[in-house]
């Protein structure tokens, strides 16, 4: 899809979460990938935290960025499958005002073109919280990057065409 070259990029606040039992900040794989991607968009990244397959901890950490000015989107890896330990979708449900169904649709499409049926075990999700954008990946690294390539380094363009996330953004708290 092309991108209008006569409109100027403009980069919007992401705040990235690693949810994992056993991850650190020293061995964040799929943390550092988004975090490279996104940078290297020129987006901001406006905070990062790793939190525990827990529902209540995930939902807590991301109402906090919800009300938090200085974050206009939020991208999680991890705790997506099937698991009983997977309950981030759970949690993102939880906040999130309208579910953005097509997200996880569109990215197990894209994810059958490299792992066939082992896609159907993701729940990848998104939706919007109050004006924040929430998207949930999968937490290997080439979940992230077929999630970020394919989906969000475009929708996260305001210069993308025929539409965008950037450009409704003013209007996600409309009533």
């Amino acid at each position: 899809m092309p991108l209008d070259e006569s409109m100027a990029f403009q980069p919007i606040r992401i705040a990235v979460l690693t949810v994992s039992d056993t991850r650190t900040a020293a061995d964040d794989r799929s943390g550092d990938t988004l975090v490279e991607r996104l940078t290297g968009a020129g987006h901001i990244l406006a905070d990062r935290a790793i939190e525990k397959d827990d529902a209540d901890l995930i939902a807590g950490r991301l109402l906090a960025w919800i009300a938090d000015p200085g974050v206009d989107c939020v991208i999680s890896t991890g705790g997506t499958g099937v698991t009983g330990r997977d309950v981030t979708p759970e949690a993102f449900a939880q906040v999130w005002d309208k579910q953005i169904e097509g997200f996880g649709e569109l990215f197990r499409w894209l994810s059958y073109a490299k792992i066939g049926t082992s896609t159907i075990q993701s729940r990848a999700c998104a939706g919007v919280a109050r004006g924040t954008y929430l998207f949930a990946l999968p937490g290997s690294t080439g979940a992230v990057k077929d999630g970020w390539d394919g989906i969000l380094a475009t929708q996260l363009d305001i210069r993308h065409r025929p539409c965008n996330f950037v450009e409704l953004m003013p209007r996600l708290r409309e009533r």
